[in-house]
């Protein structure tokens, strides 16, 4: 089985965000940018089904950000190849244009499997997968949450209801699934391990083509929220502060006497 991750590289959200001078997007001069969550679980999940079932997993990523090193890591933790799309920067802030250029790039890699992050930090539709599904003209499932296959020519995706209600839907290969969550947490590699990854192994490099126009959403304006009212502490013995709790409560209304 050949499985393909396309992953996204991400604003990393422990960073300070700034918006930029025209007020339509983040200041990227000085952005840090890691792998999006999802997709980190879409690597392991793929992992998972090379290591129990055997599997040749391709990662693969708009030249964006500290790229080089996100993809070596995935080497280094298990993934047998590595491809950076060279040019897609016309692709980026859109889930369609995306998803026409992953497309168009997938159609000269080997793929029954194809898993993506069900979402990102960044995006506004997580629809990625969705329009991924849609241009290659392959079946989909979203917010999967575990595969296994089902025969040379099918997987099981388990998909994830609100509730903890958990479906399975047998689909035919070659598809397209939404990973959620992996059913292990991702695996860690070491520095150690990514360095030598760095010294032994190669990137593949390939142009990405030009992303097909469609419909998308734009963004007029980004702004910071509002700050909100200053937090109370209060202090005191466990008596002293359940009454300057009560006193703030029945001072707003909230308690009857």
């Amino acid at each position: 089985m050949d499985i393909v991750v396309p992953i996204k590289m991400v604003p990393d959200l422990v960073e300070e965000l700034e918006i930029d001078s025209e007020g339509r997007d983040l200041d990227r001069s000085s952005l840090k940018l890691r792998i999006s969550e999802w997709d980190e679980q879409a690597v392991e999940e793929a992992l998972l089904l090379r290591d129990k079932h055997g599997a040749r997993v391709t990662v693969i990523a708009l030249d964006t950000g500290d790229v080089d090193e996100t993809l070596f890591t995935c080497l280094a933790k298990g993934a047998d190849r590595a491809i950076k799309l060279l040019g897609g920067e016309a692709a980026q802030g859109s889930s369609r244009a995306t998803a026409s250029v992953l497309a168009k790039a997938l159609k000269g890699i080997p793929h029954d499997l194809v898993l993506t992050g069900v979402q990102a930090v960044d995006d506004r539709d997580g629809q990625v997968a969705v329009f991924l599904a849609e241009a290659l003209g392959l079946p989909h499932v979203s917010v999967v949450s575990g595969v296994e296959p089902a025969g040379p020519n099918a997987v099981v995706a388990r998909q994830e209801y609100a509730g903890g209600v958990m479906a399975e839907f047998e689909v035919d290969l070659p598809c397209v699934l939404g990973i959620q969550a992996a059913r292990e947490a991702p695996r860690y590699a070491p520095v150690s391990r990514v360095r030598q990854a760095m010294k032994t192994l190669k990137l593949e490099a390939a142009a990405a083509a030009a992303p097909d126009a469609g419909a998308g959403s734009t963004v007029r304006r980004l702004a910071k929220p509002d700050a909100g009212g200053r937090a109370e502490i209060l202090e005191g013995s466990p008596e002293e502060v359940a009454e300057k709790l009560y006193a703030i409560l029945k001072g707003k209304g909230l308690v009857k006497s």
